[in-house]
């Protein structure tokens, strides 16, 4: 059966990639997997139909005969485990590459979502000013360890991999910062992921989607 994942209607980010359905859409091209997208509004995202099938009325889904699957890392295991191409067959390199995945989304994303938050919901509180070089710092040593540890390496751990894919991913919410641009080695590496025809492939599928909601 055909793969159908969700994906906002009208997305926050304007077309640029950085929702959660764009980690899918990326991993499916990867693997040669076609898929459909049926777009959600806000107000469906909360209606009982959606929360059915994401309790807590966020995108993406995942579905594909009768398994419904949400949370992006548990999205993209699924697919990297039943398709070739975003996990190594070497067990251990396997295992190394699902550690990375979850780095990217337990360690390395938290603090960025949580300068996100900062910015956009909290600009206006008095302590924002103070808030936000502390939320910096914890960037930046997150930051710091992972150039450390990716050296003049390519990817993550040997190939490309799945890890790498959610830590590109999860990079890219730093754009506009100016944070990710004192780690040049951080900069490349998210710039060789931009770069695979299969990211190319999802990021216009994903812009398309807001160009058509934008038209007229």
């Amino acid at each position: 059966m055909t793969i159908t994942i969700t994906a906002f209607e009208r997305s926050p980010d304007c077309g640029r990639g950085m929702a959660r359905d764009m980690r899918v859409r990326w991993a499916l091209e990867e693997v040669g997997q076609p898929y459909e997208v049926r777009l959600v509004s806000f107000k469906a995202m909360k209606e009982p139909a959606h929360l059915a099938l994401q309790p807590f009325g966020q995108i993406p889904t995942y579905e594909e005969d009768g398994l419904v699957l949400f949370e992006t890392g548990a999205i993209l295991l699924h697919i990297a485990e039943r398709h070739a191409g975003l996990l190594p067959d070497d067990a251990h390199a396997r295992a190394r590459a699902i550690t990375w995945m979850f780095a990217a989304l337990n360690t390395v994303e938290p603090p960025t979502v949580d300068r996100e938050v900062a910015r956009y919901l909290e600009g206006d509180r008095v302590w924002y000013e103070e808030r936000l070089p502390l939320i910096d710092e914890r960037i930046r040593k997150r930051l710091g360890e992972l150039a450390a540890r990716l050296g003049d390496a390519e990817w993550l751990d040997g190939a490309f991999s799945a890890g790498d894919l959610l830590m590109v991913t999860v990079l890219r919410r730093l754009e506009g910062s100016g944070i990710l641009d004192d780690y040049p080695t951080l900069s490349a590496y998210v710039a060789r992921g931009q770069t695979r025809p299969a990211y190319k492939r999802a990021f216009a599928a994903q812009l398309a989607v807001f160009a058509a909601a934008n038209s007229g």
